[in-house]
């Protein structure tokens, strides 16, 4: 039986990837003249939506770069026949970046403080706890990081893909060519894990969330935020290889990869939920008002509906229906359970933008949809055209054989 290498983008998918990146549009020019010109409150929240979802994207799709080193050093070999998958994903970062890049730039450099309160600097010098952040929390060190993190996101990821698709013009690997290659990814692959975790698990998440509270701080956001947007990365891989089988491609891959995929999505989500309880618990127990401050617009305010719903949809929805075996072994399972994940966690992001900004005018409408399906467009057309470019199997990777036999 011959192997669909080749993935070729059907008139469906273009047209609804063309569709919602054109309604997204519409959405963001209405709102540019509606809320962007309108008073310093509705400038606010416009700034405010495109923050959170430039930022939640962008560390989505760099979260499939991340999953493709972290098994590249852990020597796994089961992912490999569906590698391409967060290849194509990963190869978003740079474009993502710089919509994100574009975004916190504007806020910084136009000096809005209703997002970033450290930028006023006559409030700065006159509040001790932002006078003692500012050697970090400054216009200048912002920059300098961000452009920093999202260059080596997008340098690092992109030889760790040209490595892979060079490997499919090389032909067959002797031993040692093999062990060499993989070396080869051991090494790179150690530096883009060395670097997301001095980003995504640690400084960035400060800066480009964090700081909108900037009287507020918890040591364990950074990996409450990686966990989010982690599993959300899980779940967008899961989604596009149930596509990808159904459509006839991926042949190698089976329900072990499957259930593999769901066990990922399963865990994390407890992950997730261990760090959003222990954040909320020690602050609760503690009662110091400097630290419940954050969570009293989201506990007992006007975001209390959502504040538990986000609690519904990405813990109780995930343990109690990808607990079994055999849900994650299900293509529809899996797909509701990718699509739930990833809004579930699209709004975790809200949660941590939207409260700190709008304090007690609640504010989830057309706007904020129409934004979160700019992005979902997006990916849908950027995705497939990079699933297009190339095999959509990595047929002289060393550990092929490993992920056909594989079994769970």
């Amino acid at each position: 039986m011959a192997i669909r290498e080749q993935f070729e983008i059907t008139a469906k998918m273009r047209n609804w990837g063309l569709g919602l990146t054109g309604v997204g549009v519409l959405a963001l020019i209405i709102g540019f003249f509606t809320l962007a010109l309108g008073d310093e409150h509705e400038n606010t929240r416009f700034w405010a939506v495109l923050l959170q979802n430039s930022v939640f994207f962008l560390l989505v799709v760099n979260a499939a770069m991340f999953f493709i080193c972290v098994t590249t050093l852990a020597m796994g070999g089961w992912q490999v026949a569906f590698r391409r998958v967060p290849e194509a994903i990963s190869s978003l970062v740079p474009i993502f970046g710089v919509l994100a890049l574009i975004v916190l730039l504007t806020i910084v450099f136009s000096g809005k403080t209703h997002i970033y309160h450290w930028l006023d600097k006559e409030h700065v010098e006159h509040d001790p706890i932002l006078k003692g952040k500012q050697g970090f929390l400054n216009p200048t060190f912002f920059t300098i990081w961000t452009i920093l993190s999202i260059v080596l996101w997008s340098v690092l990821g992109a030889k760790m893909r040209k490595m892979s698709y060079d490997s499919d013009n090389g032909g067959k690997m002797s031993k040692e060519e093999g062990q060499k290659w993989i070396w080869k990814n051991t090494v790179w692959g150690s530096l883009f894990l060395v670097f997301f975790g001095l980003t995504v698990a640690s400084t960035v998440p400060w800066f480009w969330i964090m700081s909108i509270d900037a009287h507020w701080y918890s040591t364990m956001f950074s990996w409450y935020t990686f966990a989010s947007t982690f599993v959300s990365g899980m779940a967008l891989i899961a989604l596009y290889v149930v596509y990808l089988k159904n459509k006839g491609y991926l042949e190698y891959v089976n329900r072990e990869h499957l259930h593999d995929l769901g066990k990922f999505m399963f865990a994390f989500s407890i992950f997730w939920t261990y760090l959003w309880f222990s954040q909320f618990m020690l602050i609760w127990y503690a009662n110091i008002p400097e630290e419940t401050a954050y969570f009293q617009l989201r506990f007992k305010g006007p975001y209390r509906g959502l504040f538990f719903f986000n609690l519904i949809i990405n813990f109780v929805a995930p343990i109690l229906i990808l607990m079994t075996r055999s849900s994650k072994r299900n293509f529809a399972v899996i797909t509701f359970m990718a699509v739930a994940i990833i809004f579930g966690h699209w709004i975790d992001m809200w949660l941590m933008v939207q409260p700190s900004v709008q304090k007690e005018h609640f504010h989830l409408n057309w706007f904020d949809f129409g934004i979160l399906i700019l992005y979902v467009g997006l990916i849908i057309l950027l995705v497939g055209r990079a699933l297009a470019k190339r095999s959509l199997l990595a047929k002289n990777h060393p550990f092929l054989k490993e992920s056909i036999i594989h079994h769970t």
